[in-house]
């Protein structure tokens, strides 16, 4: 099934080439050229991923991920963002963009990026059809294939990137994960990515399911290599 990309970008000529490309590698495009109609557009058409400037008139890219994700639309994506917008880049994935690239980029690199989050993403959904385990450390418990999670029965509620990598910390208990293998597990990078990608989800992780992210006991920093998840005993 060809996977149907939504393309938004004020600007008609990344507009152009990124549609040419796209379509070149055998995707489906659709345009949207200010924030507004993004939303019509994936509201109408269900793209599989988005392409989502941060720089849009009417509503910004910033609020447009808001908006999608506070209706509870999941679908990925991937934040195009210029030099020197590194705040809006990072609050992009707080809020539940899935990767960000920074302008400009080389149509070969648009489409890997591409690939690899709807790679991720069918994976990331044939797991939660499949797996019915429930997996608990302590008080903190969870369902992947109901996506739920709790800690002391009260609901915690995660972006869908920040559940992936919960998922995987639980099913890698007490194992050292770099932050190259926490990026290639649950981002699906196949080449160097950004690993402040992983520390910014970590952050948020830690800050839903730790008493005192200073001291955290769930997900510990390994220094110079990465993180590590602690079984915690029943109380």
């Amino acid at each position: 099934m060809v996977s149907k990309i939504l393309i938004v970008d004020d600007e008609q000529p990344i507009r152009t080439l990124l549609d040419y490309n796209l379509r070149q590698s055998n995707f489906e495009t659709i345009m949207a050229a200010d924030g507004a109609q993004a939303i019509l557009q994936v509201e109408e058409e269900k793209p599989d991923l988005i392409l989502l400037d941060l720089m849009l008139p009417v509503i910004d890219g910033i609020e447009v991920c808001k908006i999608l994700r506070s209706r509870n639309i999941n679908t990925p994506i991937i934040m195009l963002t210029a030099k020197g917008e590194e705040p809006d880049k990072v609050l992009g994935l707080e809020i539940g963009a899935d990767d960000y690239m920074t302008k400009p980029f080389s149509p070969r690199e648009v489409i890997a990026r591409v690939k690899a989050v709807l790679r991720r993403s069918q994976e990331s959904a044939n797991r939660t059809a499949t797996n019915d385990q429930i997996i608990t450390s302590g008080s903190l418990t969870v369902h992947p294939e109901q996506y739920e999670a709790y800690l002391r029965d009260e609901s915690l509620e995660f972006t869908p990137k920040e559940f992936e990598l919960l998922v995987y910390f639980m099913q890698n208990k007490n194992r050292v994960l770099t932050r190259e293998q926490l990026l290639s597990a649950v981002w699906n990078y196949d080449f160097v990515g950004d690993t402040r990608i992983v520390d910014v989800h970590v952050s948020h992780l830690r800050e839903k399911i730790e008493e005192n992210t200073k001291k955290p006991l769930f997900i510990k920093t390994v220094r110079g290599i990465g993180y590590k998840f602690e079984e915690q005993k029943v109380k």
